[in-house]
């Protein structure tokens, strides 16, 4: 176990109780699902604060740098996956030197840095999260590419500091999934995009295998729901309705993960079938079990902030609707779309 993940941890809780603020995630649905919920002033955007600020340091160690999944291919290691991924927006893109680019809910700047590297292209990085969004300053100086990012601490709901028709492309990969408003999120991104401009997302959605009347199918979406802080899931029909009634044209939209490779599922990872022993240990099953053991072993002797394993039982928890979701082929976070804001007209 990495030495720097206690540190990561202790700043990222300083000051709080970690096991009290997962027992209070784990009622949001609960809260939001409430007859006076509205009375009470639910904000779905606290609540994927708490979730990023709960699990972000443990993400970090368990998957990459770059929170997102990519769709795999035999004998190509995770990282050579979101690699490529990655690579694959920045030409879909056609990015390059000159441009700027907004990154919508940029998580710790993992795709920004290769967005930077590999195109030249300067990058504003949105979140809403701050200590994700410090983490990516931070890391953004150590790989010497601060130089090319700008950052905003805001909502991708609300970004009226910006003006319109401000940047040359987009992007937002597995963010807007987020939204509380799916149209009123693509709705500001097209606003801030300049005419003609591309613009990439990543969405995790139901696939059409989906049936609203199985127990099972709505049991295993709740549980997604719950544990990646999604205030619904939407199809992709839905992602693509969203889009166009904003005025975007969408140029494509797949789900990459069937499409690519449909024989090397996209939640492998978390299963353990490949892979280096040092992986297995942090995404397997058997691994995230003995992970939770071995926390909370340590935070006895104050190695880990106390309630630290509450958050590994519940990223456990959320591994195990991923691969549910995966397995049955009803969900996917591999839904991807290439839209363009339309030119002006003379």
């Amino acid at each position: 176990m990495p030495a720097k993940l206690p540190t990561s941890l202790r700043n990222a809780y300083r000051g709080w109780s970690v096991a009290s603020r997962v027992e209070s995630f784990e009622g949001w649905l609960d809260r939001r699902e409430g007859g006076d919920a509205e009375d009470r002033g639910y904000d779905h955007a606290e609540t994927v604060n708490d979730y990023y600020s709960l699990c972000s340091e443990f993400m970090q160690f368990g998957w990459n740098e770059s929170l997102h999944f990519a769709p795999l291919r035999p004998g190509e290691s995770l990282d050579d996956s979101i690699l490529r991924h990655q690579r694959l927006m920045i030409g879909k893109l056609r990015l390059k030197e000159g441009m700027t680019v907004i990154d919508v809910g940029c998580g710790v700047g993992g795709p920004m840095r290769r967005v930077a590297r590999e195109s030249g292209a300067r990058v504003v990085c949105l979140n809403n999260n701050e200590q994700q969004l410090e983490k990516a300053k931070r890391r953004n100086v150590e790989a010497g590419l601060d130089h090319m990012a700008d950052y905003a601490h805001c909502s991708f709901m609300d970004m009226s500091r910006f003006g319109p028709d401000s940047f040359d492309a987009g992007y937002a990969i597995e963010s807007t999934c987020h939204a509380p408003d799916k149209k009123g999120a693509f709705a500001e991104i097209f606003r801030v995009l300049k005419p003609g401009a591309l613009f990439w997302g990543q969405e995790m959605c139901l696939t059409n295998k989906f049936d609203p009347n199985s127990a099972r199918h709505r049991a295993i979406e709740r549980e997604l729901m719950h544990g990646i802080a999604l205030n619904g899931i939407a199809t992709f029909a839905e992602v693509d309705r969203a889009l166009e009634a904003v005025g975007f044209e969408v140029i494509e939209g797949m789900d990459r993960a069937t499409q690519e490779d449909p024989y090397t599922p996209w939640y492998q990872p978390m299963e353990g079938e490949t892979g280096t022993f040092r992986n297995l240990l942090r995404r397997t099953p058997a691994g995230r079990k003995a992970m939770i053991g071995m926390v909370k072993l340590t935070e006895a002797v104050g190695l880990f902030p106390k309630g630290s394993n509450t958050v590994v039982r519940l990223m456990d928890r959320t591994a195990e609707a991923y691969v549910a979701g995966g397995k049955t082929g009803i969900f996917t976070p591999l839904y991807c779309f290439l839209a363009r804001k339309p030119a002006r007209t003379a």
